[in-house]
């Protein structure tokens, strides 16, 4: 292990141990015991899976350690076709994923990590890995990258045409003319697919694929399969068909495609069963498990992190930028400015300067905690001394001045953009707009999107409706619905969230129960985790028990299980009710949760109710 990195792991583990919270003992896994023997692995810079699947590939991430340089040699679309999970690249939150191996192992595995970072920033939540986001006008896209965007699909394009029916039937169709099949052109519909988060046709496609025998699978195949089950029909069923892949194709990519999903769902007990049969299959502890291992217990248990953090000093696993970024965003979420400080010096310590990323977690958790000034100075490192030739960081400005209140500067930057906006610009401006209550400002951001670009993604629609939920103006948000579904606008997860919290908003929260369920009904591809939760807290706050409890179990029936989070509602619910809560502790038990201090007085509330039941028989 070289100095510097001695130094660098030195310094983030004591960063990580001012915290009280990590201070303390970690529990013993209920599935990973990370201080068992661990045989030495060489982490090799030629490794397949680890090109493939590192975080470090993505677009977005502009890596400055020596130590993963080469992951900005990509291979070319016709080389891979799989998935893995997807997220952000600005200080945001929504996103798509692209890809169809070669882009989305790049794009994509960081993205599922990525984005949970961004959006757990503001929502304290994870979407779906599903996003990442529409890069069409990314400028840090490498080249490659561009070109392969450019690409067209004749595979896509068939299945488009025929947007009415089985994607099997329009392929049968469109094979009996004699047409040939390539592996790029499956690669570059596979991007395409997932761009728009159209997974159930990509998973079609998939399936057809094999079923007439159109491509000889590889591990990557299989892989993408299981991401896009997952993505669908949850993490039960991907776990079914893993276990149903050819074993000489059950490589490593395949498990850590399972495992990201398992992270993005939030479910630990499943992450941590696939983490220990990768460990007793001897693969390789790499950056991309431990981001992933950071990534869920910042979620779930950050008395972890420290387990996490112990593992890669021992395994002598390098700390990339995402580690970096987890990290700080921990510091930040604990109100821990100095500690968070203090990883950045690590960082810098290994010659990495905080990339665009890092800075805007990094204001973000400066605006949170009241240090305007010191957000200032961050800010005015990312904008340079020409916004114009910078004009790559207004979509990453714009959410972070909205956040400062600070109308002026977002007319400002809003201004450089305006004359010839892009399209992630547009919808960081109606997200700035509606964030700062500027209602008509964020329409007019809208309106020029819609003129400017022939066909607007879902998720730009989302934004605009998410404006009108915040401000209770339902009557606005139903029109846009209507104005989705005649410009033939898919409508999924991230419309259904907007939908859900606009009738929440306007008091109507059966109506907002009734969308979701319908929604889940009629789709494949499952609701977000805040989605349900926006409507089990508001029936919490009713003391509406029988509707929770539904809730929580159509949750569970859609792979979002052991969480904190679901817990406290259900019991806010029971005590807003003033009802004992029966069973409770054995309920946890039985999911393997530990009540935290929150929950412990909650639970406490709740057995003050039995007492009182008693009490009342008694007397």
């Amino acid at each position: 292990m070289g100095m510097g990195h001695a130094f660098s792991s030195s310094l983030i583990m004591w960063a990580i141990r001012r915290t009280s919270s990590f201070a303390r003992r970690s529990q013993t896994f209920s599935a990973v015991t990370f201080r068992a023997p661990y045989t030495e692995h060489i982490i090799s810079s030629s490794g397949h899976v680890d090109k493939a699947l590192s975080p470090e590939a993505s677009c977005g991430t502009r890596l400055l350690s020596r130590y993963y340089s080469y992951w900005h040699s990509r291979p070319t679309l016709n080389h891979h076709y799989s998935s893995v999970a997807g997220t952000k690249s600005s200080g945001e939150e929504d996103d798509d994923l692209m890809d169809g191996f070669s882009e989305l192992e790049d794009a994509t595995t960081d993205k599922i990590q990525e984005k949970s970072v961004e959006d757990e920033t503001e929502d304290d939540i994870v979407l779906e890995p599903e996003l990442s986001e529409d890069e069409e006008n990314d400028t840090t896209v490498p080249e490659k990258t561009q070109q392969s965007k450019r690409a067209s699909s004749v595979l896509f394009k068939v299945i488009m045409d025929s947007p009415v029916g089985p994607v099997p039937k329009a392929l049968d169709k469109w094979l009996e003319k004699g047409e040939n099949i390539s592996r790029s052109d499956v690669s570059v519909a596979m991007i395409e697919f997932r761009k728009r988060r159209m997974y159930d046709k990509a998973l079609q496609m998939s399936e057809w694929l094999e079923s007439r025998k159109q491509l000889e699978f590889t591990e990557k195949d299989y892989a993408s399969r299981v991401d896009l089950i997952a993505k669908t029909r949850g993490l039960n069923a991907a776990e079914t068909y893993s276990g149903k892949i050819p074993e000489s194709f059950k490589t490593e990519v395949v498990y850590q495609t399972l495992l990201a999903n398992c992270v993005q769902s939030v479910n630990a007990t499943k992450a941590e069963k696939v983490f220990t049969k990768m460990k007793e299959l001897k693969f390789p502890i790499t950056p991309f498990v431990c981001n992933q291992l950071l990534l869920l217990y910042m979620k779930t248990d950050r008395k972890k992190v420290h387990e996490v953090l112990l593992l890669m000093e021992k395994e002598n696993v390098k700390p990339t930028l995402l580690t970096y970024r987890l990290l700080i965003d921990i510091k930040g979420r604990n109100n821990d400015i100095s500690g968070m400080e203090k990883v950045v010096e690590a960082m810098k310590a290994e010659d990495i300067d905080p990339d665009i990323k890092i800075q805007a977690v990094l204001a973000r958790h400066y605006i949170n905690g009241g240090l305007k000034e010191k957000a200032k100075v961050i800010l005015q490192e990312i904008e340079g001394s020409d916004l114009k030739d910078n004009r790559w960081a207004c979509s990453v400005l714009l959410p972070l001045y909205a956040s400062l209140g600070s109308v002026a500067d977002v007319n400002r930057v809003w201004d450089v953009c305006k004359s010839n906006p892009q399209l992630d610009e547009c919808i960081k401006a109606v997200d700035a707009y509606g964030k700062l209550k500027k209602v008509e400002e964020a329409e007019a951001a809208f309106d020029q999107m819609s003129k400017k670009f022939k066909r607007i993604p879902s998720r730009h629609y989302a934004a605009m409706l998410k404006v009108y939920a915040n401000n209770k103006m339902l009557s606005k948000g139903k029109n846009l619905v209507k104005q989705m579904a005649e410009s033939g606008c898919q409508i999924g997860p991230l419309t259904w969230d907007s939908l859900v919290k606009l009738y929440i908003e306007a008091g109507e929260v059966e109506k907002a129960d009734s969308i979701l369920r319908r929604a889940a009904e009629q789709n494949r591809t499952k609701p977000f985790f805040i989605t349900y939760m926006l409507i089990m807290d508001e029936y919490a706050r009713r003391g509406d028990i029988h509707n929770a409890e539904k809730m929580f179990h159509r949750m569970r029936q859609d792979g979002y299980v052991s969480r904190l989070k679901q817990y406290h509602s259900l019991l806010r619910t029971y005590i807003t009710a003033k009802t004992p809560a029966y069973g409770f502790k054995e309920r946890l038990k039985a999911d393997n949760v530990f009540p935290n201090k929150a929950m412990a007085e909650q639970l406490a509330q709740v057995d003050a109710f039995k007492k009182t039941a008693v009490s009342d028989l008694l007397d």
